[in-house]
């Protein structure tokens, strides 16, 4: 099934367009002292790496905006700004060039918010106008009102001043840890706006309970074609952040970043180590991102003959269980039975041509 994306406006970020029908971008955030700038820029490389398409850092202080410059001038990728409260740093960024800054226009006076449209506007650069449960200044108005419907006439507010400025070059983002207030924050204002938006569970915790809580909000909004950027925000290395980014995708279709692996859970059935198997060939393809494979590539690890045939058969090869041995399948065809022993040297070397 393929999902159906809302139409959007189109915004150009640094050259990645997101919006429309352009590929729905994975972003990050750093984790270093943005004045640090090298270990900031050596950070981002290493995303770079792995394929992440927009970065994002902290402005705390007036030293942190003041070295965007020379970290922009390091990496491949757009940079966006990060600001709260003080509007002289997000001008300050803008004038070192960075391709995007994010604020909450309620944590600035307006008349210091219009000064930093007008920049923003004069140096073309986009903004995105972000709400967070966390930090909402508003009310319900009445006790039917719950936080969701509370986010969005706060963004609602927060357009309208934008919108008189003739500011329209946004990207618009309605974030709580709570997934299910996401999910209806994001659903209520789709309806209402066609400007581009992020997506993330904010807060969403360490790896092992953010992944889910992550997974299960921006999956649910991306199912129903909503978002067109996505940041899963953990308290764990970005670099996972941005792997678990892409396989979101990845699992609705929406791209294609690894070679799909399809293994089988293993039962009482399995007379062979399917478990040990699918984290040797999920160790060999995760950390080669999308550049270095022909894709769609389409792997499949079966334990027995329920699903087994049928599954690697589907695949562009793949393999089902037998009695200590299995049957090697490639493009739907049983190509020979091998022994146990040697089925991840098979498997490795037919990965081989599907590299770049």
């Amino acid at each position: 099934m393929k999902v159906i994306r809302n139409k959007t406006r189109v915004v150009n970020i640094g050259g990645v367009k997101i919006g429309g029908n352009n590929p729905i971008a994975v972003q990050s955030m750093t984790k270093t002292d943005t004045a640090d700038v090298q270990a900031t820029v050596a950070q981002i490389k290493r995303l770079e790496k792995l394929g992440c398409e927009i970065i994002r850092v902290g402005v705390p202080d007036m030293s942190a905006a003041l070295g965007l410059s020379k970290i922009r001038k390091q990496i491949r990728i757009p940079l966006v700004a990060d600001i709260h409260f003080q509007w002289q740093l997000a001008v300050a960024a803008i004038n070192q060039g960075v391709d995007k800054i994010r604020i909450n226009p309620g944590n600035m006076a307006k008349d210091n918010l219009a000064i930093v449209l007008d920049k923003a506007k004069a140096r073309k650069i986009p903004i995105r106008l972000g709400v967070n449960s966390g930090s909402l200044k508003s009310l319900p108005q009445n006790r039917y009102e719950d936080k969701a419907a509370v986010m969005v006439r706060a963004l609602a507010e927060y357009i309208r001043i934008f919108e008189n400025a003739d500011f329209r070059n946004i990207v618009l983002s309605l974030k709580a840890t709570d997934v299910p207030t996401t999910i209806k924050a994001y659903q209520l204002a789709a309806q209402k706006f066609a400007y581009p938006w992020h997506l993330g569970i904010t807060e969403s915790g360490v790896a092992e309970v953010g992944i889910v809580k992550s997974s299960v909000g921006i999956g649910a909004l991306l199912a129903g074609g909503i978002g067109d950027t996505i940041r899963v925000s953990l308290s764990s290395e970005p670099e996972e952040e941005v792997r678990v980014g892409y396989a979101i995708l990845q699992s609705l279709n929406l791209r294609n970043y690894y070679p799909e692996l399809i293994s089988c859970p293993t039962c009482s059935r399995a007379q062979i180590d399917i478990i040990s198997l699918a984290e040797q060939v999920h160790k060999e393809i995760k950390d080669h991102p999308r550049a270095q494979w022909r894709l769609p590539l389409k792997i499949a690890i079966m334990g027995c003959v329920v699903n087994g045939p049928g599954e690697a058969k589907e695949a562009d090869f793949g393999l089902a269980g037998g009695k200590r041995e299995g049957l090697f399948f490639r493009q739907g065809k049983i190509i020979k039975k091998i022994p146990e022993k040697e089925f991840f040297r098979v498997i490795k070397k037919e990965l081989a041509p599907w590299r770049r």
